[in-house]
């Protein structure tokens, strides 16, 4: 299956944008889409994750989107789907969640986690977006972290993820 994905070399260099009040539209439409195309792997719910699920917050700008699932083993059929559909998959922490982004890897408007329903990451990302959309001073703070990670680490989406995840996991 693995010679089937739409694996592509080149990546989106990190751009920050302000917040943009059609994100909440773009993830509603993605989800409905999702709903027609992968509604029997659902378990749980769908959640609008990440930066632009918080009003006001500076984000890259691509709509973060976590899927429940059952178990990442009775989901790997959904992947073909969602290749189908336009989704890019990538075994990236293939050990917690399927990944995925759409259109390409060099421009992204989406990205898909189909993560097993409140599991560990699945209650750290929800966590997180929570709190930042109560505290302000956390969310401030965020802002500043990624405006100088996105500087420092433009072109290397890796690793200013893997930054960018430091002051997620305090939480």
């Amino acid at each position: 299956m693995v010679d089937k994905f739409n694996l592509q070399k080149k990546e989106a260099p990190i751009i920050l944008s302000k917040y943009n009040p059609d994100w909440p539209l773009k993830y509603k439409e993605e989800k409905d889409l999702l709903m027609d195309t992968i509604v029997q792997w659902l378990y749980g719910s769908i959640e609008h994750i990440g930066s632009t699920s918080v009003p006001g917050l500076t984000a890259k700008p691509v709509i973060d989107i976590m899927f429940g699932v059952k178990s990442l083993e009775h989901s790997k059929p959904a992947i073909e789907l969602l290749i189908q559909q336009g989704y890019n998959y990538f075994p990236y922490k293939k050990e917690v969640m399927h990944w995925f982004c759409k259109p390409s890897p060099n421009l992204r408007t989406h990205h898909l986690h189909l993560v097993p329903y409140e599991s560990t990451l699945w209650k750290e990302r929800i966590k997180f977006r929570d709190t930042l959309r109560i505290n302000t001073k956390i969310a401030n703070e965020y802002v500043k972290l990624k405006k100088e990670l996105a500087i420092r680490y433009k072109q290397d989406r890796e690793m200013y993820t893997e930054k960018n995840g430091n002051l997620f996991k305090k939480f």
